[in-house]
């Protein structure tokens, strides 16, 4: 393939290239050297979940792949055990050498969803960095100034705010951008919140006679909600460890403004077609491709009847999860409260939660919709849903 129809592929959903025309001569020594370029993305594993966020950068690892370039996906565990103070408020609290293990162990089984094991190299940034010893830490931070780190705007804002900056926060931008030095890569990808890295990342090559690094920055994608930043904490995520059935259910319940941009971030679908289309039919060709791309072809598939089953023709799923009612839980009149219920059930994470689906009309008994946050329950089985995709059949065994 030419080089710049590598350059429109990779392209595609990307914020900024800071060096796009070093990147497109790149590309054409690669095509004639038959060498391929060195991509790098760097994952501190500082929680153990990946999801649809980390996959916009997944996403175009893989396009690089398949393009036939070598990529590294580099999993920080040594600067986990700091924090990236990107767009932190105060100094994160510090993950130990086993916590970060931990997730690294679950990093690798969940990125080959995604990437090509036999095309990717996970490398630990442990490896260089702990060799380093004090002279080199030296060496390092003399090649940058406070005033340069303190153009950060997070660190600026907590500077005349008097809060704390460990001196290992100041050190984070440069030991992540020794990270480059050390795989001499060709490209490194990030998201947009990690640009200030990135770039320390690129000075320090030139520094060290390496040909500086191009930079491809790609969208922060927004959650569930519509609103906030994808993430676990906010519980608006969509894991790459769900089942295929939750993440079909939860790409079909993102707001319809938000189809273009997870077609184009996490899919190769054509934009202009989905434009064409009523906004449920889209959805429902999005829904299939994310979760063809992360569970296969066939887990897809079945995902997609299972919810046309339950939402279209209002049938249960077949694989319906129990939940019992135990004598325990009912009350002097063998009933429970439906909050109660929601939360015990695991449909919500507390009674104001509960409320709160009521309240929007996100709660079915019997394909029922329920209004009354009084209501009692008893005495029969019913076929329990809170929200789009969360069933229960309730047994009471009291």
């Amino acid at each position: 393939m030419r080089p710049s129809e590598q350059l429109s592929i990779i392209k595609r959903g990307v914020e900024e290239i800071i060096g796009e025309d070093d990147l497109l001569k790149k590309l054409t020594i690669s095509c004639k050297s038959k060498k391929p370029l060195r991509i790098k993305a760097g994952f501190d594993p500082s929680a153990p979940d990946l999801h649809l966020g980390h996959m916009v950068l997944l996403k175009k690892l893989k396009d690089f792949q398949d393009l036939g370039h070598e990529v590294y996906f580099l999993i920080g565990d040594f600067t986990a055990r700091i924090g990236d103070p990107s767009g932190q408020k105060e100094t994160r609290p510090k993950l130990s050498k086993k916590e970060a293990q931990v997730n690294a162990k679950t990093y690798k089984r969940q990125i080959f969803k995604v990437l090509n094991p036999k095309k990717t190299r996970v490398v630990f940034n442990s490896k260089w960095l702990q060799k380093m010893n004090f002279e080199g830490v030296l060496e390092l931070s003399s090649r940058y100034t406070i005033a340069r780190i303190l153009e950060r705007d997070d660190f600026m804002l907590r500077y005349k705010e008097g809060k704390p900056i460990s001196l290992t926060e100041f050190l984070y931008p440069l030991i992540q951008g020794y990270d480059s030095v050390a795989l001499n890569a060709d490209v490194e990808l990030g998201g947009r919140d990690q640009k200030f890295n990135l770039l320390v990342g690129r000075d320090l090559q030139r520094d060290y006679g390496q040909s500086p690094q191009v930079i491809i920055m790609l969208p922060i994608l927004e959650g569930t909600d519509g609103e906030q930043k994808m993430s676990k904490s906010l519980n608006n995520y969509i894991a790459i460890e769900d089942s295929s059935k939750d993440i079909f259910g939860k790409v079909m319940s993102i707001p319809d403004g938000l189809i273009e941009k997870y077609a184009r971030l996490l899919s190769n679908l054509e934009i202009a077609e989905l434009r064409n289309m009523p906004f449920r039919d889209a959805k429902i060709i999005l829904a299939q491709e994310i979760t063809r791309l992360i569970c296969g072809d066939n887990s897809a598939l079945k995902a997609k009847e299972n919810f046309i089953k339950v939402f279209s023709k209002k049938e249960a799923p077949q694989d319906l999860e129990e939940f019992i009612v135990s004598k325990d839980m009912l009350n002097e009149k063998k009933e429970i409260w439906i909050v109660d219920l929601i939360v015990k059930s695991g449909c919500a994470p507390s009674n104001n939660e509960a409320r709160r689906l009521i309240k929007q009309g996100a709660v079915y008994i019997d394909n029922n919709r329920i209004d009354d946050d009084g209501l009692q329950l008893g005495s029969r089985d019913i076929l329990f849903r809170v929200g789009r995709h969360r069933f229960k059949k309730i047994v009471f065994k009291g």
